[in-house]
């Protein structure tokens, strides 16, 4: 599980890419490497990956076929920064929301509005996503827990947008920062928002 506070952003170092896979080598903030061992899971954009190996600060991820679908792992490349995030351990102050590391798709960021101390970005999800968007409700963007400012209605395509504000310290220890309109960030649902409104609709449905 994971909280959704970024702890720091990491540089990919280098890729090996095979048919349907690639092997990330990133190099971690060295605070982030304390008590790291193999096996243990990362939240990378959002995404959970599993370390491979550990060589000082650097560490080695896979990535199947399916994350490089659904993710935008697939188009990092080398010297680009990635939101990174250790699992939470028992105990730990929760910060923002519960998160799995599993994203659901992709949103584009498709409008910019600037503003002295802070910034509004919004996003065009996959209709079929719309439907879990609220205002004030939690999501995660590229790993980091955020709360919806306003859900927009569907456009022509049929895509709803929604938007979150950012304030200066998320724009500085996290790489929205660096985000410009017709980049791609990974999204997570909130799982108790997906699991109300799915619950609603198998209850609806039942009734006919």
């Amino acid at each position: 599980m994971f909280t959704g506070i970024v702890q720091g952003t990491a540089i990919l170092v280098s890729v090996v890419d095979k048919e349907g896979f690639r092997t990330f080598e990133m190099a971690l903030p060295p605070e982030l490497c304390e008590g790291l061992a193999t096996g243990a899971s990362v939240s990378h954009n959002g995404v959970c990956l599993t370390v491979t190996a550990i060589e000082g600060s650097h560490i080695w991820v896979d990535l199947m076929r399916e994350t490089l679908r659904l993710t935008n792992l697939g188009a990092v490349e080398v010297g680009e920064r990635i939101n990174i995030e250790r699992a939470a351990r028992f105990g730990d102050e929760i910060g923002g929301h519960a998160m799995s590391g599993h994203v659901v798709c992709m949103a584009e960021l498709v409008e910019m509005e600037e503003a002295p101390n802070n910034r509004r970005l919004w996003f065009r999800v996959p209709a079929d996503q719309g439907r879990f968007l609220f205002d004030k409700g939690y999501i995660g963007v590229d790993g980091i827990s955020l709360t919806i400012g306003e859900v927009r209605p569907a456009d022509t395509a049929g895509a709803p947008r929604f938007c979150v504000n950012l304030i200066p310290e998320t724009l500085a220890r996290t790489t929205l920062g660096d985000r410009s309109p017709g980049d791609h960030v990974n999204i997570e649902i909130d799982p108790q928002t997906q699991a109300i409104v799915e619950t609603v609709e198998r209850v609806m449905a039942s009734r006919g």
